[in-house]
């Protein structure tokens, strides 16, 4: 229904209303009980109907009706009471009708009295009852015929929402006033106990969120619907839990800020994704700080294509660097950033330039550093992948250990003021080839924040959630599939972070760098990697059962838990709200120089146990003699 339209019909319904309202009072508060509207017919001389001792004045009844008619619609398009959508109708708009009720009776009564000089307060009374209960009930007839029939659950997916305050009463106005809509709210949980057992809306509150399984089962629900958009990361992790009991599909309400921004509605929920069940809140970052190091700066980004590189770039960007340097061996993802980059950026100042280097190419190294003179440098190249690195250890050590050395030597030389790396929690107390190596490369870091002007600090993630041979993309892959999804061992946990809280880690430990630091990060409490494969796949739509988890065995160079640091690198106090600075141990930097003299020599497994031995610090004697840090 067009808005002329249905404008036109209020109108002429309310013309009705107030006509209808004024005689039915004439007729109450007129003539005696089951005698008749006996004033339209029997019209003495004077004008005048009197009936049961009360006097109702014709000339009144000519005056008031014409001018409460006048008042009536110009106190409600006053008020936009013809614009109102009243399917959505609330006590807002009641309050609303009353209000302008009230002073189109008010306005006529006034004029009658100046004009008149009399008022029959009892036909005023009735008159008024009378138009608002006819306007009112109006309203509610008009809310029921638009959004009445919509209430009938019909074909669509009966929902459970978990919430029953304000974001999750409007929630369920939508989707029972939207036809369009395939969701139908049935019930509500929720942990107030004022609110359970109570209906809300024509909805009962049936329990709490610890019986949010068993009100699944028993309301035969096919989606849940989370709509409390102020919970913590740890609380929405209790709840997703409860939720992953059942068969239902369990989405999440937008954020707090995007709601009350109006960007997004209540009804724009979208699924529950991995890094919402971290169970901590995400690491916020010290604009100020890192503004004041990188702005109108050079920054040069290693392994700008890979996804911590990348996600690097996005997030320095916004700080405006006068250059971002993109260095990377793969040219089709450093091309990719490239674009995205310039595309995103393109009515800013910064300059974006792009190298396709090797990190074990030294002279190629100082040359990309010379030529761009950064002020900062983000070492992420890497390899990661600890399978392959205990199948390719040269490999390994010629990109994380040799390369980090070139780069670092080159930063060096060519005065960068601050070099950031980026190691991982498999360097603590490592088991495998790769964490060896990184742990090498920290110590190489180390190294060279004690004999450079440039200040050298590295940052230890765990893993990446959604990075490249991460196990989210493998397990998503295997659900698509039709499973099983695989777990090395059921007892196999890990630390989690996102990837931009991973890029925020490594910016911010820039802005806390003193020299020589290994920064990490507070990441809560470790997941355990079957529980993390079961809600993968409930939040993929399948139940465990119909996917299935197997169990293969721990892999080469794994470990059951990684650890952030050792117990005697640990440090007690935080340096920045959820970041922790690691104390600095033996630095063999004699017998890192004999390996790598020795290593075209080495064949693996020789290559192998030296790098264990040296980041496990079981190293010869004359190299054991070196300085500590």
């Amino acid at each position: 229904m067009t808005y002329r339209r249905r404008m036109f019909l209020l109108v002429l319904l309310d013309s009705f209303i107030v006509l209808f309202a004024v005689a039915l009072a004439a007729w109450v508060a007129g003539p005696g009980a089951g005698e008749g509207p006996e004033w339209l017919v029997a019209m003495n001389k004077e004008g005048a109907a009197f009936q049961g001792g009360f006097f109702v004045d014709a000339g009144t009844l000519y005056l008031f009706t014409p001018l409460l008619l006048l008042c009536h619609h110009l106190f409600f398009f006053r008020y936009k009471l013809y614009r109102k959508a009243w399917e959505y109708a609330s006590i807002g708009e009641l309050v609303m009708i009353a209000k302008a009720v009230g002073l189109s009776f008010a306005t006529a009564g006034v004029i009658q009295w100046i004009v008149l000089q009399r008022l029959e307060p009892r036909f005023l009374f009735a008159a008024w009852v009378i138009h608002m209960l006819l306007i009112g009930g109006s309203r509610l007839i008009w809310r029921l015929i638009r959004g009445g029939f919509n209430r009938s659950g019909g074909r669509r997916k009966r929902t459970l929402i978990v919430g029953a305050g304000s974001a999750g009463t409007m929630l369920a106005r939508q989707l029972m006033g939207n036809p369009d809509s395939e969701l139908y709210p049935v019930g509500f949980v929720d942990d107030d106990p004022g609110k359970q057992q109570l209906d809300i809306m024509g909805i009962p509150v049936v329990g709490g969120m610890g019986q949010i399984a068993a009100t699944a089962g028993e309301l035969k629900i096919d989606n849940i619907v989370i709509a409390i958009p102020s919970l913590t990361k740890k609380q929405l992790y209790s709840i997703y839990t409860e939720c992953a009991r059942t068969r239902a599909k369990t989405q999440i309400i937008p954020m707090l800020e995007d709601l009350a921004t109006g960007r997004i509605s209540v009804t724009k929920f979208r699924d529950v994704q991995v890094e919402d069940l971290l169970g901590r809140e995400p690491v916020e970052l010290d604009i100020e700080s890192i503004s004041g190091y990188v702005t109108q700066k050079v920054v040069l980004v290693t392994g700008a294509g890979g996804s911590i590189g990348s996600e690097v770039c996005r997030q320095i960007s916004r700080f405006l660097p006068e250059k971002l340097v993109l260095l990377g061996h793969g040219e089709n993802s450093i091309y990719a950033i490239e674009m995205e980059l310039k595309e995103m950026y393109r009515d800013s100042s910064i300059k974006f330039f792009t190298e396709i280097a090797d990190l074990q190419d030294s002279e190629k190294m100082a040359a990309v550093m010379a030529a761009h003179r950064p002020h900062v440098v983000y070492h992420a190249a890497a390899h990661k992948h600890v399978p392959l690195m205990e199948r390719n250890p040269e490999e390994a050590f010629k990109n994380n250990v040799l390369g980090t050395l070139n780069t670092a030597r080159a930063a060096s030389r060519a005065k960068v003021e601050t070099f950031v790396m980026i190691s991982t929690d498999k360097a603590v107390n490592p088991t495998s080839v790769m964490g060896a190596t990184k742990r090498v490369a920290e110590m190489i870091i180390q190294h060279m924040d004690r004999i450079s002007a440039t200040t050298f600090v590295a940052v230890r993630f765990g893993n990446v959630l959604g990075s490249r041979g991460s196990v989210i993309p493998l397990f998503q892959k295997q659900i698509a599939k039709g499973g099983p999804v695989t777990v090395t061992h059921p007892d196999m946990v890990r630390y989690f972070m996102t990837i931009p809280e991973a890029s925020r880690l490594v910016i911010q430990a820039g802005a806390l760098a003193r020299g020589g630091e290994i920064f990490v990060l507070d990441m809560g409490d470790p997941v355990n990697i079957t529980e993390l494969a079961r809600n993968v796949i409930t939040m993929s739509g399948y139940s465990v059962e119909e996917i299935g988890i197997e169990y293969t065995g721990i892999r080469p160079g794994e470990k059951l838990f990684e650890e952030m640091l050792k117990d005697s690198e640990t440090a007690e106090q935080q340096v920045y709200p959820k970041i922790y600075i690691g104390k600095a141990e033996h630095i063999y930097f004699e017998e890192i120089e004999r390996i790598i003299h020795e290593f075209p020599g080495m064949n693996s497994a020789e290559l192998k146990v030296r790098l264990l031995d040296l980041a496990n610090h079981v190293v010869p004697a004359e190299s054991a003699k070196l300085a500590t840090v």
